[in-house]
């Protein structure tokens, strides 16, 4: 069996969903527009964002957001549908934005209804999803289309092809980097592909001494040596090394080196609001004020029982507390983390149209591509950008 479409989008996710009713808008009543979702329902990912609340983007514009062989290649996709596009869309299509300090959620703080309006959205246009449908190869077309698309058991044929498949990461149903192959079969480059977005599993045997801890701090990265970046926020202190927002912000870098052969080491300064001298002086005051308390009662009150007896054991107290050294060994699976580092690589995609360099009338959208973003709404914002131009452009080029 198979059908015809003017534009055939495989995946839908949150790219995937953007880019087909992009697309039916640009194109209008005349473009048909297709999604192809392996999995029983559209945008299950979507689901598991901001901890199920959908923290679907952010006000704030660090330079440093976005990361990647080429990480300015996501610009051009994030000017032509911008922070203030994303709020007025979903704001029209029925999601009241919350602001959290910058970080935007629906006001019902359920990613389900950001799914939803989607849905409904996607549907009033007449875009056509097809769920259960695994896309097993795509050929040259035919009857005068671009691409014949398989599954198992129908064929597809179109005109126009994006592919917003996502990418390994994520325990949803898959997310298996099927994507990566298909990329792959038109000869586009994959920079190699990690988790990202995730904890840090650490060399050592001692973790479970300081297991369950949360505590305030500074964390950098030093790669060969090498300073790389740190951050600052509440670390999560695990049985197998370090979690918390800090650590998944440093890990798409971690990760890769450690892969690519490098050493990776943490640094982690347990109270970085004081500089060393400061330090000193608080440690001596406490011990002045109480003469008759241990090294270890002297930090009560500073950090967390567990911690206090790991950094008691350390040689030098001082140095513990402001440069705890630990030694990256891997990030965790790909199910474990938010995202993945690496991707098509963007050098043979258009950025400011997401079509192929190198086959026509093929688009990418998301994760697929070698752009990842830090956490707090980014790489949605990346999905719904590369989905909007991904779609617009496709239907351009139908109606030409």
């Amino acid at each position: 069996m198979q059908k015809q479409y003017h534009i055939a989008v495989i995946g839908g996710g949150a790219s995937g969903l953007l880019a087909a009713i992009a697309a039916k808008i640009e194109g209008g009543a005349d473009c048909s527009v297709v999604i192809l979702e392996r999995n029983d329902r559209i945008g299950r990912k979507i689901l598991s964002t901001g901890n199920g609340r959908c923290n679907f983007s952010n006000l704030a514009k660090p330079d440093d957001a976005y990361r990647g062989e080429h990480p300015e290649f996501a610009e051009g996709a994030l000017v032509q549908f911008s922070v203030e596009d994303t709020i007025d869309f979903f704001r029209e299509i029925g999601i009241y934005p919350l602001n959290r300090n910058g970080y935007l959620y629906p006001r019902s703080n359920q990613a389900q209804s950001v799914v939803d309006v989607l849905c409904m959205e996607a549907a009033s246009l007449g875009v056509k999803i097809k769920t259960n449908e695994q896309v097993t190869e795509i050929k040259n077309g035919i009857n005068g289309k671009n691409f014949r698309i398989l599954t198992k058991g129908w064929h597809y044929d179109a005109d126009a092809l994006i592919l917003a498949n996502g990418s390994r990461a994520s325990s949803v149903s898959g997310s298996d980097g099927s994507g990566y192959v298909l990329a792959e079969s038109f000869h586009h480059r994959i920079v190699p592909v990690y988790p990202a977005l995730t904890a840090l599993k650490c060399k050592g045997s001692s973790f479970k001494a300081w297991a369950g801890v949360r505590t305030e701090g500074e964390i950098s990265l030093f790669t060969d040596g090498k300073f790389c970046k740190s951050e600052r926020g509440e670390l999560q202190l695990t049985e197998y090394g370090i979690s918390g927002i800090p650590v998944f912000q440093l890990s798409t870098y971690a990760v890769r080196a450690v892969r690519e052969g490098h050493k990776a080491e943490l640094h982690i300064n347990f109270m970085p609001e004081l500089s060393e001298e400061e330090l000193k002086k608080l440690l001596y005051a406490r011990k002045k004020a109480c003469p008759y308390k241990k090294e270890k009662e002297l930090l009560v009150g500073l950090f967390p029982e567990k911690l206090i007896k790991i950094l008691i054991s350390q040689k030098q107290l001082v140095s513990a507390i402001r440069e705890f050294p630990l030694e990256v060994q891997d990030g965790m699976s790909f199910s474990q983390a938010q995202v993945c580092s690496g991707g098509v690589d963007t050098t043979q995609v258009n950025s400011q149209t997401m079509e192929s360099k190198l086959c026509k009338d093929l688009y990418f959208a998301g994760e697929l591509l070698d752009i990842d973003g830090t956490c707090g709404g980014y790489n949605l914002q990346w999905a719904w950008s590369s989905g909007a131009v991904a779609g617009r452009n496709a239907a351009k080029e139908e109606k030409k």
